[in-house]
């Protein structure tokens, strides 16, 4: 925000210079990036008023104005400007006198007429490259006086960076606040008081939405002078804060905006229908705004319209059909409060940003709308005449904002800020800042004014106190820290464990948004509810994960189309999920593989397959040393192909998915070879059994092979948990060697070939102890699978 320094010293008493004024402000959270000094004229570039003029005898192009520049006699000047007739009042450049870019002005002789100086237009002045003719001040400008004086040439402009919390200082009397708070000085400004109607003239105003619009405040103004020019003050003060000058009313509302922070507008009033009505637009309306574009709203965005249709977007910019143009003489301005929500992210949304809307997203004080009419209506009548009508305020007290009491404690905000400030010092600092104060025993009650948008727990109080009392007035306190020692359980691992594991297998972790596309979460789990976003940062960010894989595979995805072909990725992080109307977020460990099984200077080039990435996650359930409770079991996953997908359980309960991703999604992500996806429950994979120490045995083991046949639908974990989970203490291992399907088996089944590791840690064991586990293992196999001994 630009604002300029002898406009808000206009508004606080202070002899402070611009550079402890920029320093003060910047220490109190108000940053200034910059400071600006105006370009001055020299002192010989005065106010000069034509009081004469006459054809020049030797041009038909030229003529000679006589310019009082109050001395005895006017001053003899040549001059070519169009705009050059008695009355007008310019900037008149003496003899000696340097103009920016043009070296000094002598006297001259010009078609044999000697010209005493120069009528110097805005662009010879420096201040305006596009007006042509010489300079027009107003009435108020005194013969003579130099134009630095009359035009407040010799200022400085401040340029703030406001944090968004900060809507109060949007203005010049907002900053006037702060500066008067700093420096413990008053706030004085215009004296802001009621305009007294001189018509009955009013307007019908109907708000239809009172809880996106509380407030809306008219006035009708009629019998302006079309030829009205806008006052030089106000002009040159726009003009240093950034805003060209455009027309008088146009003016006199950017004025307001800047001087008190309320947006205001002005309808043309005879091109409105009826009466102003305040609403949400309808599906399919349309808008021509003052920005020559045209665009059709979407349905459900704040308007004022009359009775024919739109007229503006409420908080952002106004329509082309009821502009103020050089005819109008009747104008109804307004002045409105809308809630910062109904205003923040529609600019955005439509691809507009406004200094209206830049205000109203942030939060206008709810009070302010009346004081805002009342000073447009002084500047505008004083300047261009006419009547103005009464004050039409349209107010739903029960939709305004009310400010509630927050109650600030005195032991808090010692602890907070780490020192002690006296009472009265905070009862100061909090007076200052106009908020209402009340003594408790063990603090105070405050209630924060009405700008203060931001002010809204014990917390801002805090902040406020400290920020005026002086961040540079509390000393830093180097923090105590007292070591402590956590006993960490040996039953549960760190995730990090395995994270390195991967890491040692050539995979690469990845960090990926929570917020991810909605598209993109409906196709990689579309049985889940997702949690939408009220106010994301982007569509495609608008729903929370609940699953990894939308990020993997999204960052797999990109990586592919750069001509990658071997990729490892892995993630660990949270998923958000709804059950039963609650919000649960889980920590979950998940990874995406495609591509050769080997780097390309090892191997044949093979592409991995869904057993390659099994026996690695095999490998990596192995780390918690609760391996024979894991368990791999086909499933159904609407994200995997329907023939390669396992789900994953560790004790009868399911813990996560394996498997191919579904070759309809694989095409969707432009993905040419295979790819195989991850995800397990941290929470199963961390949980581990202690280890426990047995005695070797000293007596040796003894191995016997089992072969057996049972139907394919029967798993190989299936078949070697019942072998397991039979065989009792003596049975010490048990691993699959051979799958054999052929000559000697039946169609439909298949024979699984397992070694057997028995030893006693107490004896030898004798062939009636081997025979009598290996008759227990079969009745098991036959009674829970089916399956007999192979022949």
């Amino acid at each position: 925000m630009l604002i300029n320094e002898t406009w808000l010293k206009s508004w606080v008493k202070t002899d402070i210079d611009v550079t402890d004024l920029s320093e003060s402000l910047t220490l109190a959270g108000l940053e200034v990036a910059g400071v600006t000094r105006c370009e001055s004229l020299s002192p010989q570039v005065v106010v000069g008023e034509i009081v004469a003029i006459e054809n020049h005898p030797s041009s038909n192009k030229l003529t000679l104005c006589d310019v009082d520049i109050g001395k005895h006699r006017p001053l003899k000047v040549v001059c070519g400007a169009p705009n050059a007739r008695v009355g007008v009042k310019s900037a008149m450049a003496l003899i000696g006198a340097e103009l920016p870019g043009k070296g000094k002005i002598a006297k001259a002789r010009i078609q044999d007429i000697v010209s005493s100086g120069m009528l110097c237009s805005f662009a010879e002045l420096g201040i305006d490259e596009d007006v042509d003719g010489i300079a027009e001040f107003d009435s108020t400008a005194k013969n003579g006086v130099p134009v630095n004086d009359h035009l407040g040439l010799v200022d400085n402009v401040l340029d703030i960076e406001l944090t968004p919390n900060r809507g109060d200082c949007l203005s010049v009397s907002g900053i006037a606040r702060e500066v008067s708070t700093l420096t413990s000085t008053v706030v004085r400004g215009p004296k802001l008081k009621p305009y007294r109607a001189t018509s009955g003239r009013k307007f019908s105003i109907s708000i239809k939405v009172p809880e996106d619009c509380p407030r809306y405040v008219g006035r009708v103004i009629e019998g302006i002078r079309v030829d009205a020019r806008t006052p030089d003050f106000i002009r040159e003060r726009l003009r240093k804060c950034g805003l060209r000058p455009i027309s008088l009313a146009v003016d006199i509302t950017n004025y307001v905006m800047l001087e008190l922070g309320q947006p205001m507008h002005a309808f043309d009033l005879d091109k409105l229908n009826r009466g102003i009505i305040v609403r949400h637009s309808r599906k399919g309306e349309e808008i021509d705004l003052l920005d020559g574009s045209h665009m059709e709203i979407p349905a459900g965005t704040l308007l004022i319209a009359d009775y024919r249709g739109p007229i503006a977007l409420a908080g952002i910019m106004g329509g082309a059909d009821t502009a103020i143009s050089g005819e109008t003489t009747h104008i109804l301005l307004e002045s409105a409060c809308f809630r910062p929500g109904a205003i923040a992210g529609r600019a955005r949304a439509i691809g507009m940003h406004t200094d209206s809307s830049h205000r109203f997203e942030r939060g206008v004080d709810p009070e302010l709308q009346v004081t805002a009419i009342q000073r447009a209506t002084e500047l505008l009548v004083s300047a261009a005449g006419g009547s103005a009508g009464p004050v039409i305020d349209v107010v739903s007290k029960k939709d305004m904002p009310r400010r509630q009491d927050i109650t600030l404690r005195r032991e808090r905000l010692h602890s907070v800020l780490g020192i002690k400030i006296r009472d009265v010092e905070v009862e100061r600092i909090l007076n200052r800042l106009g908020m209402n104060v009340r003594a408790l025993l063990k603090g105070w009650r405050v209630r924060p004014p009405s700008p203060r948008y931001d002010i809204e727990g014990e917390h801002d109080l805090i902040e406020e106190v400290a920020r005026i009392y002086g961040y540079q007035n509390i000393p830093a306190v180097s923090p105590r820290a007292e070591p402590g020692h956590r006993n960490r359980t040996e039953s549960r691992l760190t995730p990090d464990r395995f994270k390195h594991f991967l890491v040692d297998r050539d995979y690469r972790e990845i960090i990926s948004y929570s917020f991810v596309d909605p598209t993109d979460q409906a196709r990689m789990d579309p049985g889940n509810d997702t949690i939408t976003l009220k106010n994301p940062i982007a569509s495609n960010m608008s729903v929370m994960r609940t699953t990894l894989w939308t990020g993997l595979i999204t960052i797999l995805a990109s990586n592919y189309r750069r001509q990658h072909r071997r990729i490892r990725l892995f993630e660990t992080g949270h998923v958000f999920l709804t059950e039963s109307n609650q919000r649960i977020e889980k920590s979950r460990f998940g990874g995406a593989v495609t591509g050769p099984l080997m780097r390309n200077d090892w191997g044949d080039g093979r592409l991995i397959d869904f057993f390659d990435v099994k026996g690695e996650i095999e490998s990596l359930l192995a780390i918690n040393g609760c391996r024979e409770a894991f368990s791999f079991l086909p499933g159904r996953h609407p994200a995997l192909h329907p023939g390669q997908c396992a789900r994953i359980t560790r004790s009868g309960k399911t813990i996560g998915w394996l498997g191919r991703m579904h070759p309809i999604l694989q095409k969707e992500y432009g993905l040419d070879q295979p790819v195989y996806l991850f995800e397990m429950e941290m929470k199963g994979l961390i949980e581990s059994s202690v280890p426990e120490y047995e005695p070797i045995s000293k007596f040796p083991a003894t191995r016997r092979d089992l072969s057996i046949v049972v139907d394919q639908s029967v798993s190989a974990s299936r078949l070697r948990d019942t072998i397991n989970s039979s065989g009792g203490k003596r049975l010490v291992d048990v691993e699959l060697f051979d799958i054999y399907q052929g000559k000697g088996v039946p169609d439909g089944q298949r024979s699984l070939s397992y070694t057997l590791t028995l030893q006693d840690s107490s004896r030898n064991l004798t062939d009636e102890d081997i025979e009598e586990v290996t008759r227990r293992i079969l009745n098991a196999v036959e009674k829970r699978t089916g399956g007999k001994l192979r022949t």
